[in-house]
């Protein structure tokens, strides 16, 4: 018994002023006020055993949870960087998707520069022995003979200068084309545009390939005027286009030497608030069952060392996120068919830009 409780009960027991009848109900409410305090003594060391118990549980779960922390910050680190490298690995494949293309055009450029170049030097020539001549009528005192002289040279000055800003405008364009993406839109030539990858793609093919030909028909909306773009992007997109066009039609050439023309034409349009433009081919067409795999990254159905794969996942990218259009593609198959089936065929690309 309590000890306190234990000097009131021996009290009590000894008081003889206290009557029997008293001591036993006092002698009852003493013990049971000690049974009380032994539970309650019980209850309160067993709260501390819990609360010593819980604080070392919850010491070892902070430490637990500290650990995880560490564990989740050095797996976010991780993927932080993995991130970083993935980012650089799709930026130098991009870079390099882009170079491969410019290697393509390399025989085009070089064919659409020695144009303007030829004009140059032929017209340099002939300024050339128009000077000696014109110093002739003047020592001569053929004045007006000089003057017309004069006359015939400056307008062959011109066409030089004509000529060699051409070759000045190829070469700009084509250091445009494997520069990094400023991003900027700039007003933008569309037709110029197409027309000038059409011409470079066609003369690099015939360049590498004499035995390359395709018809190339083109459709210019004269309306359309200048719309904002990104001129080295939507340039890339309409290249990869026309290059895979050529590609489809010569191996249908390939299969079928008699009968075949090859055609690859491209076209614009205005329609309300959008320019349209199309690639189209008559090759033997995109099958069925890859149709919906042709702009997923690294597919390609051409032959190892030929294709990326990366092209048209790109023209997507740059047309859908960059410029906030569409890039869809219509085809008829005619590969194995009858010869009616087989003319029919063939492929177009559409690129839709909003304006």
């Amino acid at each position: 018994m309590n000890q306190q409780l234990q000097t009131i009960l021996d009290f009590i027991q000894q008081n003889e002023k206290i009557t029997a009848e008293e001591k036993e109900i006092l002698i009852k409410e003493i013990k049971k006020a000690d049974s009380d305090l032994t539970i309650a003594e019980f209850k309160l060391e067993r709260t501390e055993k819990v609360k010593r118990t819980t604080a070392i549980l919850l010491e070892e779960t902070i430490e637990e949870l500290e650990q995880k922390r560490k564990s989740v910050e050095e797996t976010n680190n991780a993927l932080q960087q993995s991130l970083d490298d993935l980012k650089a690995a799709q930026t130098q494949l991009v870079q390099a998707e882009k170079m491969a293309s410019l290697g393509e055009l390399t025989a085009g450029i070089a064919h659409e520069i020695q144009n303007p170049l030829n004009f140059v030097n032929n017209f340099s020539e002939v300024s050339k022995e128009l000077l000696d001549e014109m110093k002739e009528e003047i020592e001569k005192g053929n004045y007006d003979e000089a003057k017309d002289i004069a006359n015939d040279v400056i307008q062959n000055l011109e066409k030089i200068n004509h000529h060699g800003k051409r070759a000045d405008g190829i070469v700009k364009g084509m250091l445009q084309h494997s520069r990094t993406s400023s991003g900027q839109k700039e007003l933008t030539d569309i037709n110029a545009l197409a027309d000038e990858y059409f011409r470079l793609a066609f003369h690099g093919l015939r360049a590498k390939d004499k035995t390359f030909n395709a018809a190339m028909k083109t459709d210019y909306d004269e309306s359309i005027g200048l719309i904002k773009i990104i001129p080295q992007d939507i340039g890339r997109v309409i290249l990869n286009l026309i290059t895979n066009a050529f590609y489809v039609v010569t191996e249908k050439k390939k299969q079928l030497p008699e009968g075949y023309e090859p055609v690859v034409s491209v076209s614009t349009k205005k329609e309300m608030n959008k320019v349209i433009v199309k690639v189209t081919d008559n090759g033997n067409g995109i099958p069925q069952k890859i149709l919906d795999k042709i702009f997923q990254p690294f597919f390609t159905t051409k032959p190892t060392g030929q294709g990326t794969g990366l092209g048209l996942s790109l023209a997507f990218d740059i047309v859908t996120k960059g410029h906030g259009g569409e890039l869809k593609v219509e085809t008829k198959q005619g590969e194995g068919l009858s010869d009616e089936a087989s003319a029919k065929a063939g492929t177009t690309f559409i690129i839709e830009l909003p304006i």
